[in-house]
């Protein structure tokens, strides 16, 4: 019988933890309103003052009406093109996510090396998240208009895909839009206004590196445009290029006490947490360094009497099983494989191409033709983990094993543990090609009317392909090598008679004990695995392959809307109503092929997978309205209501309905108080929905294991005892951490599939604000505005780990959560569990944003100053898993992270052809250790490591007009070289380090 278990491994800090890696952002935000085309000359959302003109009609995202922006009452904030680029960041979303408001969202750092997951498919994808709630509650627009979605089965859109030098402005609300957008703007929607209507010729080149000369990245944008027919018409084209070098963590294994090299394990001083060795005066886990794998090594390590205890390394040298840490797989000295060798990489290698053109001409001011295209290749890559086995057989006529220790050595079968470095680490591609156009016409009916009639077409083509993975039947067969009878070597399946392959594996659901499935007999390759870079290209060929999944995603968006107001027959004292009708049909339609190999379930380093396929339909009609109460008048210098309704019709969950009522005063134009209050629903996507079962491995770090049985809910101590008591199991003695064999320590594979069932999410969200402009401080606005968000019936899409916990951790085992997995009566270990999503679960948040600009010339000749400061202050973010179950307190967590305080502040001076800009992002220290583990044990870790520390990012960025056409500029990034925390990965900071750009603009015509 041979032994085999799938292990991959992964960082002691969860994959979210790197959230925050983001290097660089300066996110500066206009509080009150949002114009759809604000001036590219101005620095960061000015806001009007009591000298400036009267107020002009604008367009705030959130609404479709245009009114006086005293009369907005969203608080919408906008980062200007001028501000990202003083970033020195060409990546959106590296830029964005040091946002107050987008702390949680995707970038680099969570899908690559031993972070991702999702396989290729994921690799490079970057998601907004608005308040922690998930990217798939957070709707991201273009212009105004949905944009076809970056991962099969979901509508989120990859940021990449959206060109950096085209963004004029980058527009973010909190709070229910389902109303004015439809479905999965829950938390709120992030628009981004591109340029347009641009004449002449603009260049822009730009190149970034890291003091310690990698983390590079380069970047160039050439956009070229031309009005004609005096100015009736434009034609506007852009392209743009940016390359990211791939960041391997081995690139930082000296960096601090951080990264791969260190990490939290268990005290070899002290009993197991809970046990009644534990001493409370000595902390449970303590941070080491030098850790290896145990039990394994790069050549093998070899177990010749099957006693798990290796005898030789795969070279022939005695193996040296260095010192155990208790309670873990990781030893230090010896023989074994560097923990630190494992991670890959901390950010994917990616390239990108853009093109996008745009084109408008007016007829008539009753009709005007526009139209626009864009189309994006891109290509990211990234290196995870290489394959792995553990107490693997061979068998004692093994051709190999003789050979290298001897006959007289090999009594029996004998077990090999071994780290494949020399198969090719696993690495993971994506090639991406998106097309998008719009098209449409509108125009001015008069009257106070206008229509916009509109087409969206959108399609993203995907192919992944997964790097040397290993074919199991192959693999088994080619381990499985004899003599041949004269003085060579081949597989036993090449021999006369041999129909079968003894490749019965322990851990592996996946056992072969029948013909071959992938290869003919006398095709097998012999492969020897006895000794680091041992294997023969030609057996490598034959035991391992890559591999190639595709999707295709597509969007279809026809709309139509009228907007106006009732000026010519009806006013209010404060002016005439306006309105905005419309309707609405939308067709999102995805398809998910896996490779051939995947599909037959050929695999043992991937699972077996299903095509995915799905696709729904939604019409919709919807109505706005804004009523001018009062203007102008004493203690009424602007009051106004307003409302939306949206009527949709599913062609998956059926019929929904979302509404929004707001309001503004101000009692003086210096102040104006403002909120709002909505419903707003999400519909499940295509995956959620209709995702075939698939095959899916993941670790599972049992919460029933004596060292984590006291550190959840009050609940968990009682379950887990009764539920491996039923099994016969001893729950005093219960330890899967110190088992190799556990899924703590080895992936488990499972299933993971849709639900047709589900039903729409429903959100209740509100904000109230004040907006002070005050006139005797010209140039000053300050905003401060509550929001408060609570979803109910979300469905829960639950990682394999978040099932176990949740099962253990209700009141009782009688939950949705329990009836997901089993357990084996044997070993008491996790055995199984399925991943399917459910309505079951709730979510509420609350907080303060507060904003601060200022633009101020404190003297003649000192030039022009602007303080910038955006704040947040998180009240509450509570997760409830499932119906009845207690509300988990998620407020500090660096899991998303969601710590309570985070700020971004810059302050800028230009004089002349001059500007300098010193920014700040920050957040206030998040938790590493859970209330639930604190209180359970206060000894969980030393005190000083319980939190991580806060976050401080110092950034510097000049430049400098060499004449009207030609600017030059460049920045230092982490301008103090601040690294991540102690036994940290890649927070609450990255890893890069001090980093710097320099790059060049030029315009001509």
């Amino acid at each position: 019988m041979a032994f085999f278990l799938v292990r991959s491994r992964r960082p002691a800090s969860r994959a979210r933890l790197a959230l925050a890696s983001s290097l660089l952002a300066m996110t500066i935000a206009t509080p009150a309103f949002a114009q759809d085309t604000p001036d590219p000359a101005q620095t960061d959302a000015t806001t009007a003052t009591q000298d400036q003109a009267p107020e002009t009609e604008i367009v705030v995202t959130g609404s479709r009406i245009a009114r006086p922006e005293l009369s907005l009452p969203n608080p919408v904030q906008i980062v200007t093109a001028q501000t990202i680029e003083q970033s020195g960041k060409t990546n959106l979303t590296e830029f964005l996510i040091d946002n107050p408001a987008l702390l949680g969202s995707q970038s680099n750092v969570d899908v690559a090396g031993s972070a991702l997951t999702g396989g290729a498919q994921n690799v490079g994808v970057n998601l907004l998240d608005l308040r922690n709630l998930g990217a798939n509650r957070t709707l991201v627009l273009v212009d105004g208009r949905r944009h076809v979605a970056g991962y099969p089965g979901i509508a989120s859109v990859d940021i990449n895909t959206i060109p950096t030098d085209l963004v004029q402005s980058v527009e973010i609300l909190t709070g229910g839009a389902s109303a004015v957008y439809g479905a999965d703007g829950v938390t709120g929607v992030v628009n981004f206004i591109l340029k347009k209507d641009f004449e002449g010729l603009r260049l822009r080149a730009q190149n970034n590196i890291s003091e310690r000369g990698d983390a590079g990245s380069r970047f160039f944008a050439v956009t070229a445009g031309k009005n004609f027919a005096g100015g009736r018409g434009n034609i506007t084209a852009t392209y743009e290029f940016q390359e990211t070098d791939r960041f391997s963590q081995l690139k930082r294994l000296n960096y601090g006490r951080t990264g791969p090299s260190y990490s939290f394990q268990r005290n070899p001083a002290d009993g197991a947490p809970g046990s009644a060795g534990d001493n409370p005066n000595v902390p449970d886990r303590v941070l080491l360094t030098g850790l290896l794998w145990a039990d394994s090594s790069l050549g093998g390590a070899v177990d010749l009497d099957q006693d798990f205890a290796p005898d030789f390394t795969g070279e022939g040298g005695v193996y040296d099983p260095g010192t155990y840490v208790p309670g873990t797989a990781f030893t230090i000295g010896g023989s074994s494989t560097p923990r630190e060798s494992y991670y890959g990489d901390f950010t994917p290698y990616s390239r990108r191409h853009v093109a996008q053109a745009f084109g408008r001409f007016e007829f008539s001011p009753a009709f005007e033709v526009y139209a626009e295209a864009k189309y994006v290749r891109s290509k990211a890559v990234t290196q995870g983990q290489p394959s792995y086995d553990l107490y693997t057989t061979l068998f004692a006529d093994n051709y190999f094993l003789a050979q290298r220790y001897g006959a007289a050595a090999i009594t029996g079968d004998a077990w090999f543990s071994r780290d494949n470095f020399d198969f090719g680490i696993r690495q993971y591609e994506m090639e991406r090609e998106l097309w998008r156009t719009v098209v449409g016409f509108k125009g001015d009916l008069g009257s106070n009317l206008k229509y916009d009639v509109s087409y969206v077409f959108g399609q993203s083509t995907q192919r992944g392909t997964n790097r040397n993975d290993r074919i199991a039947d192959r693999y088994y067969a080619a381990l499985d090598s004899v003599s041949d009878g004269a003085g060579g070597v081949t597989c036993r399946i090449n021999l006369p008679g041999q129909t079968t392959i003894n490749g019965e594996s322990l851990g592996n659901p996946v056992v072969y004990t029948g013909a071959p499935v992938s290869f003919r007999p006398g095709q097998c390759v012999p492969l020897n695995i006895l000794g680091n870079g041992t294997p023969s290209q030609a057996a490598l060929d034959f035991v391992t392959v890559d591999h190639t999944s595709w999707a295709r995603i597509r969007q279809h968006v026809a709309s139509a809307v009228l907007s106006g107001d009732t000026g010519t027959f009806f006013n209010l004292p404060g002016g005439a109503p306006g309105f905005a009708i419309g309707a609405e049909y939308r067709k999102e339609e995805s398809r998910f092929v896996p490779s051939a190999e995947s599909q037959a379930g050929w695999l043992i380093d991937d699972s077996q997978a299903s095509v995915d396929t799905g696709s729904f339909d939604v019409k919709e009609v919807f109505g706005e309205i804004n009523l001018p109460i009062l203007s102008d008048m004493a203690f009424a210098q602007n009051l106004s209501l307003g409302g939306a309704i949206r009527y949709s019709d599913y062609s998956s969950i059926g019929n929904t309905l979302t509404w929004n009522v707001n309001g503004s005063y101000s009692p003086v134009r210096d102040i104006t108080f403002r909120a709002t209050y909505s419903q707003a629903v999400r519909a499940p996507n295509i995956s959620e929905l209709y995702a075939q079962q698939s095959g899916t491995f993941e670790f599972i770090t049992d919460p029933c294991g004596i060292d984590r049985l006291t550190e959840g809910t009050t609940y968990r101590a009682a379950n887990c005892t009764a539920a491996l008591t039923a099994l016969g199991i001893n729950p005093a003695t219960f330890d899967p951490a110190n088992s190799s064999f556990s899924p703590q320590n080895s992936s488990l594979a499972g299933f993971s599939g849709g639900n047709p069932d589900l039903t729409e999410e429903t959100a209740k969200t509100w904000t109230a604000g004040i907006v002070l402009r005050p006139s005797f401080v010209p140039g000053l606005s300050v905003t401060a505005d509550w929001y408060d968000i609570r979803l109910t019936q979300a469905v829960q899409y639950s990682t394999a780990q978040d099932i176990v916990d949740l099962c253990y951790d209700q009141p009782t085992t009688t939950n949705v959560y329990c009836q997901l997995l089993t357990r084996s009566p044997t070993t008491g270990f996790v055995s199984s569990y399925q991943v399917i999503p459910q309505n079951v679960a709730s979510f509420k948040t609350a907080g303060l944003d507060v904003t601060l600009d200022y633009r101020f010339e404190p003297f003649n000749n000192a030039g022009t100053f602007n303080l910038r400061f955006r704040g947040n202050y998180l009240h509450r973010l509570n997760f409830v898993p499932s119906l009845g179950a207690d509300p988990e307190n998620q407020l500090d967590s660096a899991t998303y992270p969601a710590p309570k305080y985070s700020a971004t502040f810059d302050l800028g001076w230009t004089k002349g052809p001059l500007s300098i800009n010193y920014g700040i992002n920050w957040w206030s220290k998040t938790r590493r250790v859970t209330r639930e583990q604190e209180a359970a044990n206060p000894d969980y870790l030393p005190a000083e490591f319980i939190w991580y520390k806060e976050k401080w990012d110092h950034e510097l960025f000049a430049s400098y007009d060499v004449d009207e056409r030609f600017n030059i500029y460049a920045g230092i990034n982490n301008l103090f070289d601040s690294k991540p925390d102690v036994g940290a990965v890649a927070y609450p900071i990255s890893a890069v380090g001090r980093s710097f750009f320099v790059g060049v603009k030029a315009n001509f015509f």
